[in-house]
Order: C-alpha cells, then structure tokens, then sequence
C-alpha cells in the first residue's frame, strides 16, 4: 500500500551570511536575531505535530528546526543530506562575505559545467541525484502523517526543477536551464514549499501555492493530476 505522503520543505531562517555577514564555510553560518524569530513563528504555524521533523546538519537549519522540535518535543527527530549546495568548495574561504564570493559562483555557473567540482566542493550532478535520492527516501518513508524537512534554498529549488523537468541526470543545456530557474524562483527564509505524493500510480508533486495559513491539508483526495478531471 502507497501512502498518501505531506512533505513541507522549510528554508532555515535568515542566517549571517543571508545577512552579508562574513562567515567560516558554508555549514556553520547561525541564524541572526532575526533568523531565531523566524524559526519561532515557522514552529507556531503548525497546526499540529508533523509525524517526523529533518534537518540538514548545517547549524543554521539546525537552529530553525529546534524551534519546531521544542514545540513538538514527542516528535522523532533525524538528520539527512538535504544541506545546501556547496558548489565553491575551499573557494567559501573563512571571514568571506556573499560578495566577496560572487565573482567565484558567477564563474561556476558560466561553466555550465554539470561534473566541475571546485576543491572540496559538490558538482551540480551529484546535487541533482541527492535531490533524488531524497525524493526516493521520502517514498520509503513509514510515516503516515506529515514530514517537515528543515533545508536550504538552492537545494529546495533542486528537488523542485528536477520533479518539474524530469532530469536525473543533467548535461550542459539542463545546467543552464536550471541557473534560469535559481533566478526565476524565490524561496525566502522560512518558506515552506510543499510536496504532495497521492496513493494512486503518480510520484511527488509540488504543490503550486502556499496554503500554511489554512487548518486543512492543501490536498484533496485526488489521484489523478490536476486538469485530467477538470
């Protein structure tokens, strides 16, 4: 039996380096201030217990998903690879700002190269299986109730083109397809992008259009995609 599966992916709230703060690399920028508060009113829009709460191991999705773990304190709690996309390698060096990196990431990106990995990096193909394999996982998954994964903007917007295109396995045109879709999508501290998995024969969908503010699920209990019974 397929379960019907609820899937809310939440970037972490504003952290340092989302503020123009210089940090150390890539998974250790905190939340600011602002970020703490961001991650309080993410937990108080749950309107119950999820079935299962995942963070990344960096310490600024950490620190989103504690808010959520101190208000639902019986909830099972599990990191996974759903850190960001840490494409600059040693090019991320300590005490460097966003700025200070871009000439860097613009280089990346215009290389449309989907295997280059900078020294200690993560090429943009090996991002795109550990989308998914995380999309596999979530299929996988026992739980029978909602999965709020705590994560990060770029690696959200991976799992997000990769259900919408279809592509697995990129090459140079899908590479740039997607630095098309990075710049065309916003995904603000604390957004929630849900996912949605109905029991009949299709996969994940992204749900098109943030429904948190209301008590019911976003779903109906369809199982075939929207506009086949319109």
């Amino acid at each position: 039996m397929i379960l019907v599966r609820r899937v809310w992916m939440v970037r972490h709230g504003q952290s340092e380096s989302n503020a123009g703060l210089p940090t150390n690399g890539p998974g250790v920028s905190p939340l600011t201030a602002r970020g703490r508060e961001q991650a309080v009113r993410m937990a108080a829009a749950f309107t119950g217990p999820p079935a299962l709460i995942v963070s990344s191991s960096f310490v600024r999705a950490r620190q989103t998903a504690q808010a959520t773990a101190e208000r639902f304190p019986g909830v099972p709690y599990e990191e996974w690879p759903v850190q960001e996309f840490t494409y600059l390698g040693e090019l991320h060096g300590p005490r460097t700002t966003n700025e200070q990196r871009r000439p860097f990431a613009e280089d990346y990106w215009e290389r449309s190269d989907p295997d280059h990995v900078n020294g200690g990096g993560e090429s943009f193909r090996a991002l795109i299986r550990r989308a998914n394999a995380f999309l596999d996982g979530l299929a996988e998954r026992p739980e029978d109730g909602l999965i709020a994964v705590f994560t990060h903007g770029l690696f959200m917007k991976a799992v997000m083109w990769s259900l919408m295109t279809g592509v697995t396995d990129p090459d140079a045109a899908a590479m740039r397809g997607f630095r098309h879709f990075n710049g065309a999508c916003d995904v603000p501290n604390c957004a929630v992008v849900e996912l949605w998995r109905p029991s009949g024969p299709y996969g994940f969908r992204v749900v098109g259009g943030g429904t948190t503010h209301l008590a019911e699920a976003s779903t109906s209990q369809e199982t075939a995609p929207s506009g086949l019974l319109d």
